[in-house]
C-alpha cells in the first residue's frame, strides 16, 4: 500500500474478502494481520491487485511490485488472468522519460462492466441505476412502490430493465432497502415494506441469474461515502427519510452486530419528557422527532418564528441518541443524509452542541458533523460498492 493511500486511510477529514467470509467493504488495511492460508493467498493477492488499481489508476507492472509487494512473477500472472477474465486492461506505454522501454501501464478496465444498484427506501418510489466501477450513473430508473403483494415483482422488473439498460456486461447487483437483513440477503424484519423472513438476494438471484447481495439501505450509504465520499476509517453516517437509521464503520469495517440490528437508532428513546407518539406505539422515539414525514408535518403547523425551535429539539434528540455511541466507539465523523433543507442548520448544530455537553470533551470535541454531498444517489451507489467488494475485493 503507497504512503499515499496508508494517509488516507487514517485521515479524519476527509478488497476479494477472505474465501469463507461475505463482507460489503473489507477495508483498505489489505495486509491483515493474521496469516494468509496458501488456499487463500491467489484471491488476497488478487484482491491487493485490483485495490491498488482502483484507488491509484494505471501503473506498470514494475509499479504494481513495488506498491504491493509481491514478486513481479506474480503480479504479471495476476494481470495476465485478470485480462482474460475482462477486469484489467493494458493502457499503452508512458511516455518516455528516459532510456530503455517505456512501461505497458494496465489499469481496471472501467468500461468493460457495469453494476446495476437498487435503492428500496424510498417513501413513494424504489429508484435504480447503472453504474460504473467508479460509481457515476450512467442510467437511471424509478417506479411507484407496488402494493397488493407486488412488491416483489416489481423489484424484480426494474432490475431486469436497468440489466437490460447496461451497455456493458452487469457484474452484478447490489440492493439497499429497510429493514434487518442478515448475511445472506434475508430480510429479517421490514414492516414498511411487509417482508419478515423473506429471503430478496435469493429471489433476485435466482429471477436474474446474476450476483446479488443485498444490505440495509443505511448500511450501504455508508459504504458509499466510504468509497466516493471521502469518509475515514470510523464513520457513523445517520440516514434520515421515512424512518431513521445508521451505518457504521470501526476501522474501515462495517459493523452488523450479533443480530444484524447495529444502527437501528430510529426506536432509541431520546425523550422522557413525552413528546410526539412513533407509529410503533411508543412515545420518546428519536424517529417521531427526526423522521422526514413527522419533522415535516410539525415545521408546517409551526409559525416561521417556532421552525428553528422546532429544527434544534429534533437535533438535541439526535445528539442524545449519538452520544453514547460517540464515547464507546470513538466515533471521529458523523455524516447526516437526507434532505438538506430540514438537516443542514439549526438541526445539525444543535446535534452538535448536544454531542460536545455529553462526551469527553479533551476527545471528542473535535468529533466533525457535516451533510453528505452524493445527495439522493447515495445507497445506490453503496450498492455499487457492495458489488465491487464482494465480486472483486474492492472497496
Amino acid at each position: 500500500m503507497s504512503s499515499t493511500e496508508a494517509h488516507r486511510s487514517s485521515s479524519l477529514l476527509e478488497q476479494q474478502p477472505a474465501a469463507n467470509a461475505r463482507a460489503f467493504g473489507a477495508g483498505r488495511a489489505l495486509r491483515h494481520g493474521g496469516k494468509v492460508l496458501p488456499e487463500h493467498a491467489r484471491g488476497h493477492n488478487r484482491s491487493l491487485l485490483l485495490q491498488t488499481l482502483f484507488h491509484q489508476g494505471a501503473m506498470s507492472r514494475a509499479d504494481l511490485s513495488r506498491e504491493t509487494g509481491l514478486t513481479r512473477v506474480t503480479i504479471s500472472d495476476l494481470i495476465a488472468e485478470l485480462i482474460a477474465d475482462g477486469f484489467v486492461a493494458e493502457m499503452g506505454v508512458r511516455e518516455a522519460s528516459g532510456p530503455g522501454k517505456p512501461a505497458i501501464l494496465v489499469d481496471l478496465d472501467r468500461a468493460g462492466h457495469r453494476i446495476v444498484g437498487i435503492d428500496l427506501s424510498g417513501a413513494d418510489s424504489f429508484i435504480g441505476a447503472v453504474l460504473t466501477f467508479d460509481g457515476e450513473i450512467v442510467a437511471r430508473r424509478e417506479v411507484p412502490i407496488a402494493t397488493d403483494g407486488a412488491v416483489v415483482g416489481a423489484v424484480v422488473q426494474l432490475a431486469r430493465d436497468l440489466v437490460a439498460d447496461a451497455d456493458a456486461p452487469v457484474l452484478g447487483v447490489g440492493v439497499g432497502t429497510p429493514g434487518v437483513i442478515d448475511d445472506h440477503g434475508v430480510i429479517l424484519t421490514a414492516p414498511n415494506l411487509r417482508w419478515a423472513g423473506f429471503d430478496l438476494q435469493g429471489a433476485l438471484a435466482r429471477a436474474l441469474e446474476l450476483p446479488v447481495l443485498v444490505a440495509n439501505d443505511a448500511n450501504a450509504a455508508v459504504l458509499a461515502e466510504y468509497t466516493f465520499g471521502g469518509a475515514g476509517d470510523d464513520v457513523l453516517l445517520v440516514k434520515v427519510g421515512r424512518g431513521v437509521g445508521s451505518g457504521l464503520l470501526a476501522s474501515g469495517q462495517p459493523m452488523r452486530g450479533a443480530h444484524f440490528a447495529a444502527g437501528e437508532i430510529g426506536h432509541v428513546t431520546v425523550g422522557t419528557d413525552g413528546g410526539p407518539v412513533c407509529v410503533c406505539g411508543k412515545v420518546g422515539c428519536l424517529e417521531a422527532w427526526l423522521a422526514v414525514p413527522a419533522l415535516t408535518e410539525r415545521l408546517g403547523a409551526a409559525s416561521d418564528d417556532a421552525r428553528e425551535g422546532i429544527l434544534r429539539d429534533a437535533g438535541e434528540r439526535l445528539g442524545i441518541a449519538l452520544a453514547p455511541i460517540v464515547g464507546v466507539l470513538d466515533v471521529s465523523e458523523i455524516v447526516l443524509s437526507g434532505p438538506p433543507e430540514l438537516l443542514d442548520g439549526p438541526l445539525a448544530q444543535a446535534t452538535v452542541e448536544t454531542l460536545r455537553a455529553r462526551t469527553l470533551a479533551e476527545f471528542h470535541d473535535g468529533v466533525r458533523v457535516r451533510m453528505t454531498e452524493q445527495g439522493q444517489d447515495i445507497v445506490l451507489r453503496g450498492a455499487a460498492v457492495m458489488v465491487l467488494s464482494g465480486q472483486l475485493g474492492v472497496s
